[in-house]
């Protein structure tokens, strides 16, 4: 079996398909709000130039989602499987953003679960890359079980160097908790 980098995912809150060039316009009103950047090592991608960068790298990964709130059209945001490493038997997810009215509220954890439980079907560990600065990101997956690894510079998709933390769950602690 291999590894679907962008299958269809389902929760009762939302639901992770894979993203289309055609979704640009509406994910970038929701990526538009720069307090969803305020943490990121790059604040700036509110602004269509910056963002227009990250999807395109978004479409060019082909492990890439758009995120609907569940049985409405709404798009809570978007994330990504990059990095398969079928050798180490890893994955990262990452990428991702959510927009604020559906911070605190479930959706985040929800997506994280159905993308691990999806990765840990065919690898053993899934890898995380959070920006030194983005403490909400790096509360979030410890509190899904994630251990931070390492500190490495990481070049996102067209950007320069940006220091980041390495978190990572593997397969058989990611079920116990389940």
């Amino acid at each position: 079996m291999s590894f679907d980098l962008q299958p269809t995912l389902e929760h009762d809150l939302i639901k992770v398909v894979p993203l289309k060039e055609s979704d640009f316009e509406a994910l970038f009103a929701v990526a538009s709000d720069p307090l969803i950047w305020e943490q990121h090592p790059n604040k700036d991608r509110y602004k269509r130039a910056v963002f227009e960068n990250f999807f395109k790298g978004a479409i060019a990964s082909k492990g890439a989602f758009i995120i609907y709130e569940n049985g409405t059209d709404k798009i809570v945001g978007s994330s990504r499987y990059y990095d398969l490493d079928e050798n180490d038997h890893s994955v990262a997810i990452g990428y991702t953003f959510i927009a604020r009215e559906f911070w605190g509220k479930g959706h985040n954890k929800a997506l994280k679960t159905l993308m691990f439980n999806h990765a840990f079907r065919f690898i053993d560990k899934v890898v995380l890359h959070i920006g030194a600065t983005n403490f909400r990101s790096q509360k979030s997956i410890e509190k899904l079980g994630g251990v931070k690894i390492a500190e490495i510079e990481v070049a996102y998709y067209g950007e320069p160097l940006k220091w980041n933390y390495v978190y990572q769950i593997d397969k058989l602690y990611w079920e116990t908790l389940q």
